[in-house]
């Protein structure tokens, strides 16, 4: 398996780089600094957000060391994302959570299908 960046590094680099872009990005939940799963929440602005979570390893074609995410949920009522990130953080307590608003363009995310 490919060495990652610690999850807590990741995490600044991109908070950083979005709120640098004037986008808001914060820490809504922090997890493990070395190996914890990092998911995203964004936030179209319009009523409805998006879920990236990590990808499973199975994902991975290569020996790249980025983060691959998946999409879970697409534009869907907030209250739907939250309880998944609820249910989720009783399982891996290690787990952080960024939520970035984001009305349209890309994540800066590797998203497989």
């Amino acid at each position: 398996m490919p060495s990652q960046l610690r999850s807590d590094l990741w995490c600044s680099a991109f908070l950083r780089r979005h709120n640098n872009l004037g986008q808001t990005a914060v820490v809504v939940r922090r997890g493990d600094p070395i190996a914890g799963q990092v998911w995203i929440e964004v936030d179209h602005l319009n009523g409805t957000v998006s879920l990236f979570v990590p990808a499973p390893a199975l994902s991975r074609d290569d020996d790249s060391a980025d983060r691959l995410f998946q999409r879970r949920f697409d534009r869907v009522a907030p209250a739907l994302v939250r309880d998944r990130i609820a249910r989720e953080a009783e399982f891996d307590p290690d787990m952080w959570v960024l939520a970035l608003d984001l009305r349209s363009g890309d994540p800066g995310l590797t998203v497989v299908a």
